[in-house]
């Protein structure tokens, strides 16, 4: 697979080019039906191409931040109930595992002219996916908080816990760390992040066979648990929204949130301004004394249903790529880290550069990963509980693991 890679990512924002804006959408028939994520980037894009809704067209967005959840059945139906779904590293290949997206290589020859070669996500010479920005999760940190403990920026995760006890120790914040450990997906990831920072493997080399349950696989638990202590009690149901629901009513001092939400910390809306104006962005911190940020590196884009009529197809990629100009991201620059030709790198992006640039991996397009993902996420939660010791629940991981991969063939 032709991932997106570090050099992409970093190079990407910066490129000089002729604008991708449509005359128009360019749709004057056929049903275009948009299941996405629910942050201020998709927000930007889904308003955009709600723009090209009538004149014969019929356009709709559902924005739901559970869509991982919902996208397979959905595709799975014939026809499928949307025709295009937000997809990133981690949901392409899952879409892609049950054949349910199209190839897109000759709507980009006909109308894809403005696309940049990096939004191209391409698997075995087909574009599967168009690109339209980069993330991963970083570190947010509260500069006068750190300041009135008498530490400096975090750049390790023992950095980290050092800054979170000089903070509760001067009685400064009860709670100083927050994460997106909410069970499931969320939790998954942060695992993922945690184990790579670790210098770990997920499967033994050449196969599906888990390999998680060793050393790095312990050391990761611990430094997650570690963490966790410094959290608010009900950590577990912390997603996205909420960790920043908390940053914005001043409650966390380190966070390591996607970059996607940079600039909805700072846009003057649902916080202080002496919050904002301490909201700091740098590195994932890294982990057991290495040199890689422990995050991954993430695409966000758009996917094709197979299962509907060419017709509408083409009058979704068309609604797509309308939605996804060079002037949208423009109009947003403080939303998203754009893909987009002529963008350039907004001031909150720093996270995810610096990020890119300590060589954080991409996230793992492989076959068999979300059914990993899928089982650190729904079995750590016993482990960070104290219900249960490391290795325990690496071996239910393991175990759920294996269930899932014999049942979709992976084993």
């Amino acid at each position: 697979m032709n991932m997106l890679s570090k050099i992409a990512l970093t190079a990407a924002v910066a490129i000089a080019g002729s604008s991708s804006a449509f005359a128009g959408c360019g749709v004057s028939s056929g049903s275009v039906r948009i299941i996405a994520n629910d942050f201020p980037a998709s927000q930007a894009v889904s308003a955009e191409a709600m723009k090209c809704d009538g004149s014969g067209a019929s356009v709709s967005v559902n924005l739901n931040k559970d869509y991982k959840d919902l996208i397979v059945a959905a595709m799975t139906a014939n026809p499928a109930e949307y025709t295009t779904s937000h997809a990133t590293n981690s949901t392409l290949v899952t879409l892609m595992n049950d054949d349910l997206v199209r190839p897109l290589n000759d709507y980009v020859a006909k109308y894809g002219q403005g696309i940049a070669k990096s939004q191209l996500i391409t698997v075995d010479g087909n574009v599967m996916a168009i690109a339209f920005m980069a993330n991963a999760q970083h570190l947010f940190y509260r500069q006068d908080i750190l300041d009135a403990a008498g530490v400096g920026v975090p750049a390790s995760y023992d950095d980290v816990l050092a800054a979170a006890k000089a903070i509760k120790d001067k009685g400064l914040m009860d709670y100083p760390i927050a994460g997106t450990y909410k069970a499931g997906w969320n939790l998954g990831e942060e695992f993922v992040n945690m184990y790579l920072g670790h210098g770990g493997s997920f499967f033994k080399p050449g196969s599906a066979e888990p390999a998680i349950n060793n050393a790095k696989g312990v050391a990761t638990l611990n430094m997650m648990k570690a963490l966790s202590e410094y959290m608010n009690p009900d950590f577990l149901t912390h997603d996205s929204n909420a960790v920043q629901a908390s940053w914005e009513a001043g409650n966390v001092a380190m966070t390591n949130l996607w970059g996607s939400r940079a600039g909805a910390v700072t846009d003057g809306e649902g916080s202080t301004a002496d919050i904002e104006k301490n909201t700091k962005f740098a590195s994932a911190p890294t982990a057991a004394g290495g040199s890689v940020p422990a995050s991954t590196l993430w695409w966000d884009g758009f996917a094709i249903a197979k299962n509907i009529s060419d017709a509408d197809a083409e009058a979704t990629f068309k609604v797509v790529m309308a939605s996804i100009s060079s002037d949208m991201a423009k109009a947003n620059v403080d939303k998203a880290t754009w893909l987009m030709p002529g963008v350039l790198p907004r001031a909150t992006g720093v996270g995810v550069i610096a990020t890119a640039n300590g060589a954080a991996a991409p996230y793992p397009m492989l076959p068999y990963m979300g059914a990993l993902h899928g089982a650190a996420g729904g079995e750590l939660a016993d482990f960070l509980q104290g219900k249960e010791s490391a290795e325990q629940a690496l071996a239910d991981i393991e175990a759920a693991y294996r269930a899932a991969a014999k049942e979709k063939g992976f084993l």
